[in-house]
């Protein structure tokens, strides 16, 4: 199990980056809005968990341990895998999905691409007892983001980082103009996302 990892970041993407540690970049796959606030360049540690399956090792990486918990809880239960999970805690966060589960707010849950009526009764059902004991804590960003990214620039990465969620391409067209009428010009691409994801969920 890698239980963390500390390097300096090297690529990135919409929902993944290169860290490189001890001269080996390794593949990070993370929610888009710490994928987009990490710097190239940046030193940075993140909290880890490593999915393993039959034919691949694929490393996932979360700004705090309270995220990465709830991405390996959320897990337990029948139906959901990483995909899904990555999906719950880009739209919610940790701490909006812990009370989502705890208080039994299914219609929260169901704004999650991928979930259901059925998954999210299932959900409550299965994790409401394991999380009411959990430890909150608000998730720190992993450093200052560029900020000011072209319209066209952002546009561009919200929508595709939207679609890598689950939404459809016209929803997140539709998501992505609603923020460019009212955002501020010189938000970072996270603040988009963010914008675009409150949108989603109306």
């Amino acid at each position: 199990m890698i239980a963390s990892l500390t390097g300096t970041v090297g690529a990135g993407g919409l929902d993944r980056l290169t860290l490189v540690v001890g001269g080996v970049g390794l593949l990070v796959h993370t929610t888009p809005a710490t994928a987009s606030a990490a710097r190239r360049g940046q030193d940075l540690t993140l909290s880890t968990t490593l999915v393993v399956r039959e034919d691949s090792l694929t490393l996932f990486g979360f700004g705090s341990e309270d995220e990465r918990d709830m991405f390996e809880i959320v897990q337990s239960v029948s139906g959901v895998g990483p995909r899904i999970a990555l999906a719950m805690l880009s739209v919610l966060g940790p701490d909006e999905l812990r009370a989502a589960l705890s208080t039994g707010d299914t219609r929260t849950l169901t704004t999650v691409p991928g979930i259901g009526a059925k998954s999210a009764q299932r959900l409550v059902l299965e994790l409401k007892d394991k999380v009411a004991g959990m430890p909150s804590g608000a998730v720190p960003s992993p450093g200052s983001a560029p900020a000011g990214p072209s319209g066209a620039e952002w546009r561009e990465q919200v929508g595709e980082a939207l679609v890598g969620l689950g939404w459809s391409a016209k929803q997140a067209g539709d998501a992505v103009d609603k923020v460019a009428a009212s955002a501020p010009e010189d938000a970072d691409i996270a603040a988009y996302l963010r914008l675009a994801l409150r949108e989603l969920r109306r």
